[in-house]
């Protein structure tokens, strides 16, 4: 009966090795995908969020500016 014991004990403590090893090779995996794709991000030359954002807000601006020089333009030329 002991030996039934340490069959099962053995076979317990491989299988928690084996979980062990299968999660360190997902997590290896997962960070290699991550390195990789940051890389091809990279060298895509994508632009960030804020970058984005904020020449966004710069054209917003000019193009109010440009409609506010265009209605004083309209205005200088009614009174001529």
């Amino acid at each position: 009966m002991q030996t039934k014991n340490k069959i099962f004990d053995d076979l317990s403590q491989l299988m928690t090795n084996a979980m062990g090893v299968a999660q360190g090779a997902k997590d290896e995996a997962q960070t290699a995908m991550s390195s990789l794709m940051d890389r091809w991000l990279a060298d895509r030359d994508f632009v960030t969020r804020e970058e984005f954002e904020a020449v966004r807000a710069m054209a917003q601006k000019a193009r109010e500016e440009n409609a506010a020089l265009a209605a004083r333009l309209d205005a200088l030329e009614a009174k001529q």
